[in-house]
């Protein structure tokens, strides 16, 4: 690959999702404090001790954020993972295999579909565990029905081409047709989808965290940092608008990257297909 023929929109999408992803694996190296230590008063202005000043318990904002950093793109990530392996591979499998499995898998993605994302997650995490893994499960099978319906869309297309149906005559099996024949094929589609699922995740776990059911005090996310903080605003303190534009700036950040694989795919695909 040419690092030069890479445009600089994506070369800005790179840059501030690496820096997002250096502060998440580094933080406990690269944070000035602890992530619930007090080192001053109540949203304390920007200063040199304090980049970005103080919470509202009068922990450095800057360091939670690099906590949060942390937190908010593990969950997002592993939720991301779960929701593409689960709705990818039904929804292949619902368009090579068709008939009563189709429909019964359809079915129930369209029963999920039909209750909103966001209270069917309240619901189930007001009555289960509070803790990452069960999160990180909710998040990701219910994500996972937007994913399936893409993927079998994808699929159905692809099923019916000539060099499908002469893998079929092969004698090939049905995993091998999902993930020689149709997957490669649908790469491009589900890449662009990826980061968009992957925003969705960060989006929906900072509203979860708002809302009091994501992740818990004293840990730290950017959605539970703008809930800490949301009083300030009314006193015209900055705290609960600093995680905000860092969620801000992180979904540009994929979307701009996620932008150029799918843009550089599809001119690879089209310089094949022209030789």
């Amino acid at each position: 690959m040419n690092f030069r023929t890479i445009p600089v929109s994506a070369w800005l999408g790179i840059i501030s999702a690496s820096l997002f992803a250096f502060a998440a694996l580094f933080a406990p190296l690269i944070a000035p404090y602890g992530m619930s230590e007090i080192v001053g008063d109540v949203w304390e202005p920007m200063s040199a001790e304090h980049l970005l000043g103080t919470d509202n318990l009068g922990r450095d904002l800057l360091s939670r954020m690099i906590f949060g950093a942390r937190t908010t793109l593990a969950i997002a990530a592993l939720a991301t993972i779960v929701s593409f392996t689960l709705g990818a591979f039904l929804g292949m499998a619902a368009a090579v295999i068709g008939g009563w499995a189709d429909q019964v898998l359809s079915r129930g993605v369209d029963l999920l579909m039909s209750i909103p994302t966001l209270i069917f997650a309240l619901v189930v995490l007001s009555v289960m565990p509070a803790n990452i893994a069960t999160l990180i499960l909710v998040m990701g099978i219910l994500d996972a029905t937007r994913v399936f319906r893409l993927s079998r869309a994808v699929a159905v297309d692809v099923n019916v081409m000539d060099f499908v149906e002469a893998a079929k005559l092969r004698g090939e099996g049905r995993i091998w047709i999902i993930t020689r024949e149709i997957l490669p094929n649908a790469l491009s589609t589900l890449v662009a989808e990826l980061g968009l699922r992957f925003i969705f995740m960060v989006l929906f776990l900072s509203a979860l965290s708002f809302l009091g059911l994501g992740i818990q005090p004293p840990e730290a996310d950017w959605g539970g940092m703008v809930k800490e903080n949301k009083d300030g605003i009314i006193f015209g303190i900055p705290a609960a608008l600093i995680p905000a534009g860092a969620i801000a700036v992180l979904a540009i950040s994929v979307n701009l990257i996620a932008d150029w694989i799918l843009n550089r795919t599809t001119d690879l695909k089209g310089g094949r297909g022209g030789n």
